[in-house]
């Protein structure tokens, strides 16, 4: 099946009607279930992230190849600080944030995120099948 990209522009306020449109888009695309609701939270957690740490406002590409459902978030952003070494790490509970990209890599395939002083991309996938 092939299906055009879903691609939007996103900032404060705008996350639920984007989240609403990731979800008709993904379940066309044949993710049902739970990996449905993991992939919609991840996405909400990275558009989410962009908003309030990458300059407000973000662009999203959401895409179908070969199986899998990809997602892209991309922002303007200053980047993510010096020294970061990912969220490989399980947060504390007591940790106020910083369980985005760390659920991000618990739900969904493919995590790959690239940062430079000018914005964040981060790009990640669910299986289909």
């Amino acid at each position: 099946m092939c299906r055009r990209a879903l691609v939007a522009d996103f900032a404060r306020g705008r996350i639920t009607v984007l989240r609403r449109a990731v979800t008709a888009y993904a379940a066309g695309m044949g993710l049902t279930g739970r990996r449905l609701e993991d992939f919609v939270l991840a996405v909400n957690e990275i558009t989410t992230n962009a908003v309030l740490h990458g300059g407000g406002r973000g662009r999203l590409r959401l895409w179908a190849r070969d199986g899998r459902l990809w997602c892209e978030v991309t922002d303007e952003g200053p980047g993510l600080p010096p020294g970061w070494m990912g969220s490989a790490r399980t947060p504390s509970r007591y940790d106020p944030g910083g369980r985005g990209l760390w659920l991000t890599r618990m739900l969904c395939d493919h995590v790959t995120i690239v940062s430079t002083p000018g914005g964040t991309s981060v790009t990640f996938s669910a299986g289909t099948r």
